[in-house]
């Protein structure tokens, strides 16, 4: 597994970039749909549907760890994280689907148990799926550049997939309703979006090479790794972050769902929409329209104005995430060391996401304004956490001569879940304690539509802060990552190593 070279062609980082844009097929479905298709689709009850996502937490906590332990002692031919993106691949696209299948069930307690089920197996193959494909980037290359190189080729697809989930369910959920079935539309939509998924997955595996194994004198045991991991003060400050960052990412992408059905008024956004050229008038029915037409993005009346315009909005914030993600990434991480991006674009981001309380109902410029201005600032960060990663993992062959990558990832992964899942649940128990009833079409009162508000400006901001105080204590500075680069190559390149 050892190689001459670090260097990675463009082909290999496309085609690993890919297994992020599968998984983001389903994670932005998560992070923004899922409390919204449980309340109106399922017709659970917020709380409910925040306690759904917290139980899978639970089983998170016993899957996670197992999947670092077992991807690390894999062995095979193509490597040890490789053969788990192609293994668990058809599995994880079929829960994809189950999870968003209404399966017709009147009694609202069997809901709530086929929901449990179906998000927590859907959650454990997202695990093995996701944390041997995010260690690979760990083993791909040991070369700064070349790292944080592969992370931004894979935001670039991720954000792509962003982009059109974000920007394109509630459209083709709406287009392929028949008769207004909406379960239909849905089942329709995620089915799409799996078989994209499967074959990203199958690319990834074809495509991607492992080139750092581990020192041939580590023996393996397990006691000492988790020692080894729990006692790393830059995987603990990494594990923080990741935890309020996607509990942050999910709170906020959900209850702006809400936001613009329940607050946002119609008819000015009606009339935004307008101003963009996609309200129909009856005449010159083009090939713009048909494009347009074929996602969904057609506003016949102000009755469409909430599917097309929240749309828009999220498609608006992943095309700027999408060109900072190019444009700046890698020359601000190279230019000024990751830490350094990170805290002020995070800081930022926090920022803007508080302005989101201040405007009025009306105010449809202002809220793209803000939306704009909050993923410019958000945009550096998005490849960065998972290029630190990679770095805590070396940090940990440096100080202990040891190397437990998958069980590195394992833990910001199940990081990651646990902050998508409390996420969820802290906004479904908001929406409880404000009064939100649940249901398709159904008018909130006042206090429900200020809670709404709330969970989409300042309880995030203050949530995001938390991880700007954890990235205080990330230690591993750019000198100080280049200095271990160095050594750690010296080091590979020993025989006895």
């Amino acid at each position: 597994m050892k190689t001459a070279t670090q260097k990675i062609s463009l082909w290999e980082k496309i085609g690993y970039s890919l297994g992020d844009g599968s998984a983001n097929l389903v994670f932005q479905m998560m992070m923004i749909y899922q409390t919204k298709f449980y309340t109106d689709i399922f017709g659970l009850e917020g709380a409910i549907a925040g306690t759904v996502m917290l139980i899978a937490r639970i089983v998170d906590a016993f899957v996670d760890p197992t999947v670092g332990i077992l991807s690390d002692r894999t062995n095979t031919r193509w490597g040890k994280y490789r053969p788990w993106v192609l293994w668990t691949a058809l599995p994880f696209m079929v829960f994809y689907i189950l999870a968003f299948y209404n399966p017709g069930i009147e009694d609202k307690t069997l809901v709530a148990v086929y929901a449990t089920i179906s998000y927590t197996l859907l959650m454990s193959l997202y695990s093995f799926n996701n944390t041997p494909y995010s260690s690979l980037v760990g083993v791909m290359s040991g070369d700064i550049k070349e790292r944080n190189s592969i992370t931004s080729i894979r935001f670039v697809a991720a954000t792509i997939a962003q982009f059109v989930v974000q920007g394109l369910t509630l459209p083709l959920v709406n287009k392929f309703s028949d008769g207004g079935d909406a379960g239909h539309g849905w089942l329709c939509t995620i089915s799409l979006f799996a078989v994209i998924g499967f074959v990203f997955l199958v690319i990834t595996f074809f495509t991607t090479k492992e080139r750092i194994a581990p020192p041939q004198s580590q023996k393996s045991d397990i006691r000492k790794d988790i020692r080894e991991v729990f006692g790393s003060v830059p995987w603990r400050a990494m594990f923080v972050l990741t935890l309020f960052l996607f509990t942050t990412l999910a709170m906020w992408g959900s209850a702006m769902n809400f936001y613009f059905e329940n607050y946002v008024d119609s008819a000015a956004l009606y009339a935004f929409l307008d101003k963009l050229g996609l309200v129909y008038a009856g005449v010159g029915e083009g090939a713009g329209y048909a494009i347009l037409n074929a996602f969904g993005l057609i506003v016949r009346g102000p009755q469409d104005a909430y599917v097309v315009g929240f749309g828009v909005f999220n498609m608006v914030g992943a095309l700027v995430q999408f060109f900072g993600v190019i444009l700046l990434s890698s020359f601000l991480a190279n230019r000024f060391g990751k830490k350094r991006v990170f805290i002020i674009c995070l800081a930022l981001t926090a920022l803007f996401t508080a302005l989101f309380y201040f405007p009025g109902k009306a105010d449809v410029e202002t809220i793209f304004l803000l939306n704009f201005l909050k993923s410019l600032a958000y945009a550096p960060t998005v490849p960065m956490l998972w290029a630190m990663m990679a770095d805590v993992a070396d940090h940990m062959e440096y100080v202990s001569h040891r190397r437990a990558t998958g069980f590195v990832f394992a833990g910001v992964v199940f990081a990651l879940k646990a902050g998508l899942g409390v996420g969820g649940a802290l906004l479904g128990f908001l929406l409880s304690g404000f009064g939100y009833e649940s249901g398709a079409g159904v008018v909130q009162s006042a206090e429900a539509v200020e809670g709404i508000v709330l969970s989409s400006s300042l309880i995030p901001a203050a949530t995001f802060f938390v991880g700007v105080i954890a990235l205080l204590f990330y230690p591993i500075t750019k000198s100080f990552n280049e200095q271990m680069q160095g050594e750690l190559a010296e080091r590979r390149a020993r025989a006895d190593y």
